[in-house]
């Protein structure tokens, strides 16, 4: 018996950093194990995401009747964090404990405020559905808990996202770093994917008060998962915790990072793509339920087709970025593949084609795969080695910000359209098609701006670093 266990452990360590992507970032002192433990706060993330963006705003739009622009305001109202996602992260980088911890407390922080708007939402629930009790309870008290049950949730998750990829990067070499984060994020498509089967399945019977039930049990899952990943991945460092030393203010840190090589440009680029691939968010559901007659466990399982697509674009960015491809190339190949990505999404309402608006949703997640990990590769690798902290929430802060804007315009325009004299005479998909139509010329937008930063981020002592490093990597994984 142990004999097989050393066996089975033997090949699946030899399987794993080929089909896992970034997996070959695991070492003796820092195994895979450690790692994937230290990913369940992804998995929790992911979790909360499919909630959110997935599961509620299809139940709150299609079953309970809330206007599409009240729930995309609501699943907005983190964008109130997002900016300060760089903040967080510069802060947990000089944080100062007593027990010489940095990223930890923060952590904690943000599963406390996301377990906090876990325990808030069934209550509002419960408002918005008339279930029981709560038939006589004026609807402004569900819409208002469920606001600030979205904005806990939302705060949680940029707070536990951006200082956990920074203790995930703690843990490895610098030269590591994009891998370990790009791990991270597969992690994170990982536990959409099997949180929206999950949640698909237990509500293919939906009531209200299954739909609490599952609410309330991801509230525990996330404080379980995020306890384990934490256990003892962090040092504690007294030598930090007695230091007298000054510390930096935010002002000249976030000056030394802008100054860098085209890095505004960067940004808006990033900005523009995740507008473009985020403002269907609020609205693939309904429209799967509204416009091809698609159940609630159907479309809940739409998150899992759109991280499936997501996944394969990571895991084909992390292959051609490893043979000295240039990041920027890969994010703009993936802005490209989301136009007619979501062509097909539009199509497949006038030919009423369930498999074409799938098929359009698994591209759309395959194209936003691999411009997001091409524009985060891009952003750590031009960005000074002692600032990847301020770095990755330099890039979650324009992402979310980008992502809330999106959701919010997205739910707007939908509403607008409904409102509009003689709107009853529209066809189902009427309210949808213009902003599906509106993210192929947000995603054209970041094509042209990122046009300019294809020679510039590919000169030939960048490509050459990117060549050297994968042939360090080859001849050390060569070595018995």
């Amino acid at each position: 018996m142990i004999q097989f266990r050393k066996f089975a452990l033997s090949k699946i360590g030899r399987i794993a950093p080929r089909y896992l992507p970034f997996a070959d970032v695991a070492t003796e002192d820092l195994p895979l194990s450690r790692l994937l433990r230290l990913a369940l706060f992804q998995v929790t993330v992911g979790m909360a995401l499919v909630l959110l963006v997935g599961t509620l705003n299809r139940v709150m739009i299609v079953e309970l009747n809330v206007p599409a622009s009240l729930v995309g305001i609501m699943i907005s109202l983190p964008l109130v964090f997002a900016p300060f996602r760089a903040l967080i992260g510069f802060r947990s980088d000089i944080h100062k404990s007593a027990l010489g911890w940095r990223r930890v407390p923060y952590i904690w922080k943000g599963t406390m405020l996301q377990f906090g708007g876990f325990a808030i939402m069934p209550f509002a629930l419960l408002v918005l559905s008339g279930y029981g009790e709560a038939v006589d309870a004026p609807a402004w008290i569900g819409l208002s808990s469920a606001a600030l049950a979205f904005l806990l949730v939302g705060a949680g998750v940029h707070m536990v996202q951006t200082v956990g990829l920074a203790l995930a990067t703690d843990l490895v070499p610098v030269e590591d770093q994009p891998k370990v984060v790009g791990l991270m994020y597969v992690m994170l498509l990982l536990g959409m994917i099997v949180s929206a089967i999950v949640f698909g399945a237990l509500l293919t019977d939906y009531t209200p008060g299954r739909l609490i039930q599952v609410v309330q049990a991801a509230a525990v899952i996330t404080i379980a998962l995020n306890i384990l990943a934490l256990w003892k991945q962090e040092p504690r460092d007294r030598t930090r915790a007695n230091s007298i030393a000054p510390v930096p203010e935010f002002r000249e840190a976030w000056g030394v990072f802008v100054t860098g090589r085209n890095a505004i440009r960067l940004l808006i680029v990033i900005g523009l793509g995740t507008m473009g691939f985020g403002m269907a968010d609020v609205l693939l559901e309904p429209y799967g339920g509204h416009v091809l007659d698609m159940t609630v466990a159907q479309t809940t399982r739409l998150t899992a087709v759109l991280a499936v697509g997501g996944l394969a674009g990571f895991a084909l960015a992390s292959r051609v970025l490893l043979r000295g491809a240039d990041p920027i190339h890969v994010a703009f190949w993936g802005a490209v593949v989301g136009v007619p990505a979501f062509g097909a999404i539009v199509l497949a309402a006038p030919f009423h084609s369930v498999a074409g608006f799938v098929l359009g949703t698994l591209f759309a997640g395959f194209g936003a795969g691999l411009f997001g990990h091409g524009t985060l590769t891009a952003t750590m690798r031009n960005a000074p080695r002692e600032q990847i902290g301020l770095a990755l929430g330099a890039w979650g802060a324009v992402q979310a910000t980008a992502a809330g804007i999106a959701v919010a315009l997205g739910g707007v325009m939908r509403d607008l359209i409904v409102a509009m004299p003689g709107s009853d005479a529209f066809a189902a998909e009427a309210p949808y098609v213009p902003v599906f139509a509106l993210e192929i010329v947000f995603l054209a937008l970041a094509l042209l701006v990122a046009y300019p930063l294809l020679r510039r981020l590919a000169g030939p002592e960048q490509r050459a670093h990117y060549v050297s490093t994968e042939t360090t990597d080859l001849a050390a994984k060569s070595v018995p």
